[in-house]
């Protein structure tokens, strides 16, 4: 069967917590082979949108189908998810985390986790409550990455990783998926992830107010996404 080229789609997509509306009738499509910047300041909605995609909440309103099908069990096999936050078990060690990746997801690639351990410098007999806040980062984003996933939602994945890494970091998400595949990856440094992005959603107040590609940014505006980002936002 052909693969339809559409991966994401959502279709008047809400989310309401009590008086809060957190994401308000986003309609977006997506196709394979981009990288996506999810981009808006803190309480936007971009995390909502990516736990919704995820399947981790559920719609008040709207659909969104992943590979053409409703979050669900087909989808947590095609779908890698960083979160925004820590939730690994502190006790365990890297490679205790490897093993457990390895039986839990079919597509996970323990060689090319070590390989990217050994790059970042990051023992793998090391235990997580003796890492450092941004090492740990990097330890959740190379087992996020080291699965063979068609969509990557990462939110926040170089928030706390240390500039100097960040190249290396981003190297690693470009390096690790495949041409079928897509990332739609949250964060506030725009200036550093610009260089990698295909397109890019800008989301305020839980309302989408751009889905543009970078080059038509540049041909339109006339200037970077980061530029364009701090006119919107007055940042």
């Amino acid at each position: 069967m052909e693969q339809k080229n559409e991966l994401v789609v959502c279709s008047g997509l809400t989310k309401v917590y009590g008086s809060l509306t957190a994401l308000d009738h986003l309609d977006l499509t997506l196709e394979r082979g981009r990288f996506v910047g999810l981009l808006g300041p803190n309480g936007s909605g971009k995390t909502t949108a990516i736990k919704l995609l995820n399947g981790l909440i559920q719609p008040t309103e709207g659909t969104v189908q992943i590979d053409g099908e409703v979050p669900g069990v087909h989808t947590h096999n095609a779908v890698s998810y960083l979160p925004d936050r820590a939730y690994l078990n502190d006790w365990m060690k890297v490679c205790d985390l490897l093993d457990f990746f390895s039986d839990f997801y079919a597509d996970f690639d323990k060689v090319k986790a070590n390989d990217m351990l050994a790059a970042l410098e990051i023992s793998p007999l090391a235990r997580l409550k003796t890492l450092s806040k941004g090492t740990k980062e990097k330890v959740q984003l190379i087992l996020t990455m080291s699965r063979r996933a068609q969509l990557y939602l990462l939110d926040e994945p170089i928030g706390g990783v240390d500039p100097a890494a960040r190249d290396y970091i981003l190297n690693t998400i470009l390096s690790n998926y495949s041409e079928n595949a897509s990332v739609l990856l949250s964060t506030h440094l725009i200036a550093d992830i610009e260089r990698v992005l295909d397109e890019v959603v800008f989301l305020k107040n839980g309302v989408m107010t751009l889905h543009e590609s970078v080059d038509m940014i540049r041909e339109e505006h006339g200037k970077s996404v980061d530029m364009l980002f701090r006119e919107v936002f007055a940042c």
